[in-house]
């Protein structure tokens, strides 16, 4: 009796539990359920994204191939409209920035690496976005912003190619002191595996004037300056003078 009595209260003090617990219980056995769904689901629809805009950049790589501006251009749109944060944007800048280049459209294609170095400034894309556009500013003779491009990069993994873009734009502006530097710093790139064709840029640094800016400023001047008075310092001898050892013959003497 004692026995069956304990089960009976043992079975009411499960039942007041699940009376007091129950819905807290189903409540959070739904929203593990609901966030299993979602995230299933975002990961699906993340899965469905990369693979249109896959699709949408092989498309694009192909209109770029044939030279088709207006249907690459469709393509593009789509990528930085409906994929901006996918890496395939960034990749299809570098493409129709090339494309542009290709059809003579160099400011077009500036403002599409321009576009890229806008977002994320450390990624390898935008490490070559930045390289290609420095380029682009030197063909269109505007070497000052090429540096100012450059200039607080030279200490990243690309800083040996960017040095010798720093060194060509220096030429540009016939300083080549500042251009000797910038291929130096470009030469010291590690041997083993160098990111720049060392024999051009030694070439390239033959080909410097040999003097320094400050020489041909200091040779410029000097070439400015008249020459200093002779006879004001005294380096010069009275060309009437007669030379040492040849003193004029006395009168006595001219007689013998």
């Amino acid at each position: 009796m004692d026995e069956l009595l304990s089960e009976k209260e043992q079975l009411e003090a499960i039942r007041s539990w699940w009376r007091e617990n129950g819905r807290y219980i189903i409540s959070g056995v739904v929203i593990g359920v609901g966030l299993l769904i979602g995230w299933n689901y975002w990961n699906s629809q993340k899965e469905k994204a990369a693979v249109e805009a896959s699709a949408a950049y092989e498309a694009l790589v192909s209109e770029v191939a044939e030279g088709d501006t207006s249907a690459a251009g469709a393509f593009a749109s789509d990528l930085y409209e409906n994929y901006a944060s996918s890496v395939y944007a960034e990749q299809a800048r570098l493409a129709m920035a090339k494309l542009y280049m290709d059809k003579g459209r160099d400011q077009d294609a500036a403002n599409e690496l321009a576009a890229l170095l806008e977002g994320d400034n450390e990624s390898e894309t935008a490490m070559i976005g930045r390289l290609r556009l420095a380029k682009i500013l030197l063909y269109q003779d505007k070497p000052q912003e090429a540096i100012d491009l450059l200039q607080a990069y030279r200490d990243t993994a690309f800083g040996a190619r960017y040095s010798e873009t720093l060194g060509d734009a220096y030429v540009a502006l016939g300083e080549p002191d500042n251009a000797r530097e910038a291929y130096t710093v470009a030469l010291a790139d590690n041997p083993n595996a160098p990111t720049v064709n060392r024999t051009l840029v030694q070439m390239k640094i033959n080909d410097l004037p040999k003097g320094t800016d400050s020489n041909a400023a200091e040779a410029s001047e000097a070439a400015e300056t008249p020459a200093p008075d002779a006879a004001q310092d005294g380096t010069l001898q009275d060309e009437t003078a007669a030379p040492p050892g040849d003193e004029p013959a006395t009168e006595a003497e001219a007689e013998e």
